[in-house]
């Protein structure tokens, strides 16, 4: 685990040159990319359950839902953007500063279960689009989906350029086929272009209306957009900042707008296809697959939804994964290995999916997925408004801050989503209030949750707006030239030196080193941990042979070194060297711990080489790891 400050995916972050470009449309090149990323997140299955439920029940009545929700995403994604250029900082982090650790905590506990939401969509996307094209049975296929995990680090592994690359081409892959498929269903232009005007026919549109803005206006890309836009190096002044937030603009600009092609083909596939059809209630993805080949009369339609299908299950669950470690490390300022982390989000994901298809059948996994959006919608207000207050503060972002027109046009669509939020957890409460047969669980359980969640919002649009000039205002260059380099540059004496051994080859290493770190004048602590299972339960009260021959090697190397004229004393611990030998350097005033490091790489590491990383974030001291 890692504590402390970082940069935002720090894997990647400046990783891809910018400056230098002597043409506009390579500068163009450059910055092109991130926006894709986000994109995927805008066509992922979630949004197919959504489109097709919307054009299969309304028909073309609910495209102009999709039009404004894609206004909205490009205004957020725009904010995000800026955010990133301008102030350094991802969304999460910039939460970090401005809120109390508690407020951080429930914010970050909310985009995590957004992101779950996201994940559980793909996690059945992915299923759904393997049962159709190989026929292999859901339980099966949400199974197999945990083992994409590790794509996502061989992807990194290989570079920000060529993960971009990759989901380009899953993009192109579903934005092909359903450019295929709209061939075929040949949509009625008339009845296509009266579905621009707006009008909500009943509760039920209203219900899938949400789930629409929810599937194309996500949280987590919100924090991913704010991220992705920091792997680009840019010049750090008035200039290139300016001109990396044009870049960037025109980047969202072609990405979502090829986001509202695939989200509108889908609908308008489901309108043209089964509403006109007479068949009102295909929100199944199952069932719009097997419907496609009769009503369209080929065989190549159904075969390219369902390749299609897999491709946005797959080219989203890699975003979803960055998303996640963005708001951890940034609402926490945590960050643990990112294969724990992504396994952590699939598990997650998992398990609801498990259940839904082991106890409901495959034909609730399409309610499911319309859930996921709606919560996904739910958690929107508590990530656009702390962005609105950040990207409007003089003090956070100085003449980069966006203009009163930009500000009401964002608080605008705020006050949208929250309202329709409000709207639709008053009607489900009430409803399930006055159908459920004990509603005491509904007021103990979810009134006070619901409760919370509106403090807070209030909470969050109001702190941020008094407290505006108290943003911590970080420079863009280093503190270095701030400090006395004289003092800098005086030597470093060390009088404790403490250091660990195992009575492995290592030790020779770490003691010579030690040894040159403080010579004779500084007194050296030699210190072993026994890690017998009797010394785990037992701990100092342990009386065996090991702890006695480790005892008596320790002394050894304390007597061949007071040989040598240096001052060494021994210390014994007993239990998790983990736990341990940072138990010891703290009761201590060392001045530094020398560490051995025994050379592990890949798996081995994983499973040996564990203890070092955990020790030097546990002491309170500099660690040298030799």
């Amino acid at each position: 685990m890692k504590r402390g400050r970082h940069e935002s995916l720090e894997e990647v972050h400046g990783t891809i040159e910018t400056s230098g470009k002597k043409s506009a449309w390579k500068r163009l090149l450059a910055f092109l990319g991130p926006a894709y990323l986000v994109s995927v997140g805008y066509m992922d299955p979630g949004n197919w359950a959504t489109d097709i439920a919307g054009g299969s029940q309304f028909g073309y009545k609910l495209i102009w839902v999709l039009l404004m929700s894609n206004i909205m995403a490009l205004l957020l994604q725009s904010l995000c953007a800026r955010l990133g250029v301008v102030r350094g900082r991802d969304l999460a982090q910039a939460s970090r500063e401005a809120y109390n650790p508690f407020v951080n905590f429930v914010l970050y506990i909310l985009a995590e279960i957004a992101i779950v939401a996201c994940d559980l969509a793909e996690v059945i996307g992915m299923a759904i689009g393997l049962y159709l094209l190989f026929g292999l049975p859901m339980i099966w296929g949400v199974s197999i989906t945990a083992l994409d995990t590790f794509l996502l680090l061989f992807l990194l592994n290989k570079g920000m350029r060529k993960m971009e690359v990759f989901i380009i081409g899953l993009i192109f892959i579903i934005g092909a086929s359903f450019v295929i498929e709209m061939f075929f269903a040949q949509p009625n232009m008339g009845d296509l272009m009266a579905g621009f005007i707006p009008s909500i026919p009943n509760s039920t549109a209203l219900y899938i209306a949400i789930g629409i803005i929810g599937a194309t206006v996500m949280p987590h890309n919100l924090y991913l957009h704010s991220s992705l836009v920091q792997s680009r190096k840019i010049e750090r002044t008035k200039k290139g900042i300016k001109q990396a937030l044009k870049y960037n603009l025109i980047d969202s600009a072609i990405a979502l707008n090829l986001a509202f092609f695939v989200n509108a083909a889908i609908l308008i596939l489901a309108a043209a296809v089964f509403y006109k059809n007479g068949l009102y209630e295909v929100a199944e993805i199952q069932d719009a697959h097997k419907l496609l080949e009769g009503l369209l009369g080929t065989k190549i339609a159904p075969a390219f939804f369902a390749i299609a299908l897999i491709a946005a299950g797959q080219s989203s669950t890699l975003t979803g994964t960055l998303a996640g470690q963005i708001v951890m490390e940034g609402h926490l300022n945590l960050r643990i290995q990112p294969w724990v982390r992504r396994l952590i989000t699939r598990l997650l994901a998992i398990i609801p999916a498990l259940f839904t298809v082991i106890y409901f059948g495959e034909s609730g996994t399409g309610k499911l997925l319309v859930l996921s959006q709606v919560v996904l919608s739910l958690q929107l207000g508590f990530a656009i408004i702390p962005l609105i207050h950040f990207v409007s503060s003089k003090k956070l972002m100085g003449d980069f801050r966006i203009k009163w027109p930009l500000r009401i046009a964002s608080w605008l669509v705020t006050l949208i989503i929250v309202i329709l939020n409000a709207k639709l957890v008053y009607d489900e409460i009430v409803s399930w209030l006055t159908t459920v047969a004990n509603p005491i669980y509904i007021w103990v359980f979810v009134v006070p949750v619901a409760f919370g969640a509106a403090v807070l919002l209030v909470y969050i649009t109001f702190k941020s707006t008094v407290n505006a000039g108290k943003f911590q205002n970080r420079k863009m260059v280093p503190h270095i030239l701030d400090a006395k380099v004289d003092e800098l540059a005086q030597p470093l004496s060390y009088k404790k030196i403490a250091v660990s051994v195992d009575f492995s080859t290592a030790d020779e290493k770490s003691i010579s080193a030690a040894l040159q770190l403080g010579g004779k004048d500084a007194a050296y602590t030699l210190i072993h941990i026994v890690e017998t299972p009797g010394a785990i339960i037992y701990g100092e009260e342990i009386d065996d042979f090991e702890t006695e021959s480790d005892e008596a090697f320790l002394n050894t190397y304390k007597k061949k070194l007071q040989e040598k004229g240096f001052n060494v004393s021994v210390e014994l611990g007993f239990g998790s060297p983990k736990k341990s030998i940072p138990k010891i350097v703290n009761a201590t005033e060392f001045d530094i711990l020398v560490l051995g490091s025994h050379g592990h790489t890949g798996l081995k590491d994983l499973i040996l080489g564990t203890t070092v990383d955990s020790v030097r974030h546990r002491v309170k001291i500099p660690v040298f790891i030799v």
